[in-house]
């Protein structure tokens, strides 16, 4: 027995809040390139690429959850559900990418840094925290919800990080006249972003291998399973995401004979049901149910 999968998934209560915080990206990114290229920072030019990388991840972030919610089809019998992970994604992969130019441009920068304006870069610096802050605030509730919003809030974080190192280099300058304190500023933006690439595509991953949900223990559920009146075991049991927020199951459910056929069937299927919204919020399930012979006859059963 199963849900209606068009219901509204967490990303997609998320949207007005997404399309919020990537107006405001915008604002700042423009703000800190124009910044960047007056003071020569390659802090403030690593900063405003990582909330370039943002605001393609948003725009990613938005189509994706627009399109998920298109009803299925008999090609595509889950909709689009799907795009949400492959926004997250590519999103990982665009993160992985800028880590990388980061860490090359400020090597390159190292013992030989030019002269930078530190009171402007210090300024774009305190507007871009401000601006992640608020960011932050906003996306904080959909993050714990959706994948696709969590990455968007790991990388408005990771944004308000960087500006925090953007501020600190820049009070450096000002105070001791050490240039090289904006590459190594920027050294640790790219620091920063590594970890949260890597985190936000094994999440990615997990899903496109339908691995089971992270916290999900298939033993118990089995047990609770089992449990129902008329259930004498349950095997080729699979739980899988089809994006977050949307964990599904399948199981074949063996029961006693005299419960096929019959009014206590219908009573089997809804107590299973409820067993799995209740305890495991697996709101989309189907079930085989079959007579206790039936499984001799089953030439590939698995756990």
């Amino acid at each position: 027995m199963g849900h209606d999968h068009a219901h509204g998934t967490p990303s997609a209560r998320q949207r007005p809040r997404l399309a919020f915080v990537l107006g405001l990206t915008v604002l700042v990114l423009l703000v800190e390139v124009v910044a960047a290229l007056v003071t020569g920072s390659l802090a403030l030019l690593a900063d405003a690429g990582h909330m370039m990388s943002d605001t393609f991840g948003l725009v990613m972030a938005l189509i994706a959850v627009t399109v998920a919610q298109r009803a299925g089809s008999p090609r595509r019998t889950f909709g689009n559900h799907r795009t949400e992970i492959l926004a997250a994604g590519a999103n990982g992969l665009v993160l992985l990418g800028l880590c990388v130019w980061i860490v090359v441009s400020a090597i390159g920068r190292l013992g030989d840094a030019p002269e930078v304006d530190s009171p402007l870069m210090l300024a774009a610096g305190a507007l871009g925290l401000a601006a992640n802050v608020v960011g932050l605030l906003v996306l904080r509730a959909g993050a714990k919800e959706s994948l696709n919003v969590r990455g968007a809030y790991l990388e408005v974080m990771g944004d308000a990080l960087g500006s925090v190192a953007v501020i600190a280099a820049a009070a450096v300058i000002a105070l001791t006249g050490w240039y090289d304190a904006d590459p190594v500023a920027s050294l640790v933006i790219a620091a920063l972003i590594l970890p949260r690439a890597l985190g936000l595509l094994r999440e990615v991953v997990d899903v496109l291998l339908e691995s089971t949900p992270r916290g999900l223990d298939l033993e118990e559920l089995r047990t609770h399973m089992t449990e129902v009146p008329g259930v004498l075991d349950v095997h080729d049991l699979h739980v899988w995401t089809i994006t977050s927020g949307m964990p599904v199951m399948s199981a074949h459910v063996v029961v006693e004979d005299e419960v096929l056929g019959t009014d206590a069937g219908h009573g089997v299927l809804d107590r299973l049901r409820s067993c799995l919204s209740d305890h495991f919020d697996v709101e989309h399930s189907t079930f085989q149910l079959e007579p206790s012979a039936h499984a001799q006859t089953e030439r590939h059963t698995h756990r």
